[in-house]
């Protein structure tokens, strides 16, 4: 087989550049010689649908629908592209997995083609053919894309969930930038506060930045939801450590975070109400967009969250698999799709498009430009391999996203936080939800 490539990376590492890559003369000669060349041939006639979650980035949306433009031009095939909010893009899933009807294919968020692996394409021949091309997928996207020895979705990158902090307002409460290690974060946090420079992570049901931030604080501690054969293991000393600890830093957080949802923090932080909290890449991208906002721009910084007693990474960030439905009447035009997705010439220019946004799945991708052009988007180049998955210990399939959809982890932490129940309580409400969601 034949591999084409461009000879360079788009330079400079702007988000214009890389758009303006996917419109070339250039690009368009490739996707034409690779549709020649590659292994999957379109069925006659083949007509694509395809759910994907609602873009945060608009540029990287926009990328993203050059690339689509140029894979019809090569290969014949129109693909309609719908999107819904990630948290819309399951239930529509599973509709249609049931009924055997809808869009050829999902992408969507963490568990999804595993509540239904059995309505998923085998694209097994895509992945490996993916990891042998590009120096082989990072070991959370292998979790999340094989059920058993075959790969049901292919994982195309993950969204990074890091600390944002403000930079002199850390050095005035005494810290270069937020701690390595949670002990130290919660000194920081006290000194931030002290202050009149506080922080807050998100307790209401935030599907992000609140599910990213409580399972960080379980995992750290060594508590977990689950052991490696699913049985519910969240009534533990560890799991009690980790309350008490995260009602010790919700104390030093600013009033009202048990209400917060996904957006509530980007507000607060580019509203100067806040000076350290989790989320993705989107403030930093927001606030150099907006000229009233550059001075937060160049006075903000990302850094990897603290690591617990367990001496390691305990860091949940956000997988978006991709997936084809066994229904499809064109399961060679969904390959084709899937791996022209993730070829060089379209992911390394689509991916500088998300600013940092998107995080690859696939080792090569780590020179990608975008993690080096600007410091602060290095940090999320690394959310793919520092990343624990959505069980935990256990397996990423229905019962583990069932548990985070229903925010169980979060509404534990809540619970005692704000004082509507004691550790014991709050721990035995999470437990009789595990059984029931594990039974």
């Amino acid at each position: 087989m034949s591999i084409f490539t461009r000879r360079t990376l788009v330079k400079g590492g702007t988000a214009a550049a890389a758009a303006a890559a996917l419109t070339g003369p250039a690009l368009l000669e490739w996707a034409k010689a690779w549709a020649q060349n590659a292994p999957w041939k379109p069925e006659k006639g083949a007509k694509l649908s395809m759910l994907r979650w609602k873009y945060f980035v608009q540029s990287e949306d926009d990328a993203f629908v050059k690339l689509i433009e140029a894979f019809t031009k090569a290969t014949g095939v129109k693909v309609d592209i719908a999107r819904e909010s990630y948290e819309d893009v399951q239930p529509k899933a599973s509709v249609a997995a049931n009924t055997g009807t809808g869009p050829d294919l999902f992408w969507g968020l963490y568990s999804l083609p595993h509540l239904f692996p059995q309505k998923c394409v085998d694209v097994t021949d895509v992945a490996d053919y993916l990891g042998k091309k590009y120096g082989g997928w990072v070991p959370s996207a292998i979790t999340y894309g094989k059920s058993g020895n075959k790969w049901i979705a292919i994982p195309i990158c993950y969204s990074g969930n890091m600390i944002n902090y403000r930079v002199e307002a850390s050095k005035k409460a005494g810290f270069s930038k937020p701690p390595e290690t949670s002990d130290a974060f919660l000194e920081y946090a006290r000194a931030m506060k002290k202050n009149n420079t506080p922080g807050g992570f998100a307790l209401g049901h935030a599907s992000g930045d609140g599910n990213g931030w409580v399972h960080w604080c379980l995992w750290s501690q060594g508590g977990n939801t689950v052991d490696k054969s699913d049985k519910v293991i969240i009534n533990s000393p560890e799991t009690a450590k980790a309350l008490e600890y995260a009602k010790a830093l919700y104390t030093e957080m600013i009033p009202g975070v048990a209400s917060w949802n996904d957006a509530s923090n980007n507000k607060a932080f580019l509203a100067g109400e806040i000076n350290w909290t989790d989320n993705g890449i989107s403030i930093y991208v927001a606030a150099k967009k907006d000229a009233s906002k550059k001075q937060i721009a160049e006075d903000m910084d990302h850094a990897y969250w603290p690591v617990g007693p367990v001496g390691k990474p305990t860091e949940l960030h956000l997988m978006y698999p991709a997936m084809a439905m066994t229904y499809t009447k064109y399961p060679q035009a969904c390959k084709a799709l899937l791996a022209f997705m993730l070829e060089a010439d379209n992911f390394n220019p689509w991916i500088e498009s998300a600013q940092g946004y998107l995080t690859h799945c696939l080792n090569a991708y780590d020179k990608n430009p975008i993690w080096t052009a600007d410091p602060k988007n290095t940090v999320f180049g690394q959310a793919a391999k520092r990343t624990l998955t959505a069980g935990g210990l256990g397996s990423v399939g229905e019962k583990a996203a069932t548990a985070i959809a229903d925010f169980v982890v979060l509404d534990m932490f809540a619970n005692y936080c704000t004082g509507r129940e004691d550790v014991k309580g709050s721990i035995a409400i999470a437990e009789r939800q595990l059984k029931r969601i594990y039974r």
